[in-house]
């Protein structure tokens, strides 16, 4: 028997998008296949009766694989690929692997010699990058940055030298109700010439991403809080 593959499937990066965001390579993949990994069964569930209304959803295996949740892949899905089942994995947002813990699971397929099939879809990081004006041949994604005030200081200044000795766009994100003070400390303790592009709502009909200098965002009225936002640096 042939084994199963993984399959790694985008999301909506907002809850206003429909299926048109995403290739209809997605619509077929969800068609198909009755397991998947995911962050949040209820908003997977949701979003899997967006892509497809005949689905049964009753008839799904979820796996819940988050922060507070715990999967064992060869005691919980090394048997299903084995025995020829495929498998998605569903971010909560975007492309699966980036700034979630879905990349553990693919570190285990390569293990055991699963084919691991991406499939194309939005991704707030890259579409953040490519509107930003920031330099898109030589980059780094950061993830979160620390939440300590004196650690996040550091943390920045360490990054705004690396933009500028590398000649390398720094991202970073981080979780919606504290960008407001990221987006402080950064205005604080930057120099007044650096760029920094602020990309917030991507793909929403609020959309909105600017980049401007230090010294410009600072005479510049934001409110970022509880709004899906990228920070970049250059």
């Amino acid at each position: 028997m042939n084994k199963g593959s993984i399959y790694l499937i985008p999301n909506f990066i907002t809850i206003d998008n429909d299926k048109s965001y995403l290739s209809y390579e997605v619509e077929k993949i969800i068609c198909r296949i009755n397991i998947f990994i995911v962050e949040n069964i209820r908003s997977a569930r949701r979003f899997i009766r967006k892509i497809d209304k005949e689905k049964n959803i009753d008839e799904i295996i979820f796996f819940e694989y988050g922060k507070h949740s715990n999967l064992n892949f060869e005691k919980d899905i090394l048997s299903l690929i084995l025995n020829g089942k495929s498998i998605g994995i569903i971010s909560e947002s975007g492309l699966p692997c980036v700034a979630d813990p879905g990349a553990n699971i693919v570190e285990h397929a390569h293990d055991f010699d699963i084919e691991v099939i991406p499939v194309s879809g939005p991704n707030s990081i890259i579409l953040a990058l490519i509107s930003s004006g920031m330099n898109g041949q030589n980059f780094a994604f950061n993830g979160y940055l620390p939440i300590d005030k004196k650690e996040r200081k550091i943390k920045i200044i360490e990054l705004e030298k690396k933009a500028k000795k590398e000649n390398q766009t720094q991202i970073f994100i981080e979780t919606p109700y504290r960008n407001n003070q990221l987006f402080s400390a950064i205005l604080k303790n930057c120099n007044l010439n650096t760029k920094l592009c602020v990309a917030m709502d991507i793909t929403s009909k609020k959309q909105f991403i600017k980049t401007k200098s230090i010294y410009e965002w600072k005479n510049f009225e934001l409110n970022l809080n509880k709004v899906p936002c990228v920070f970049l640096i250059q």
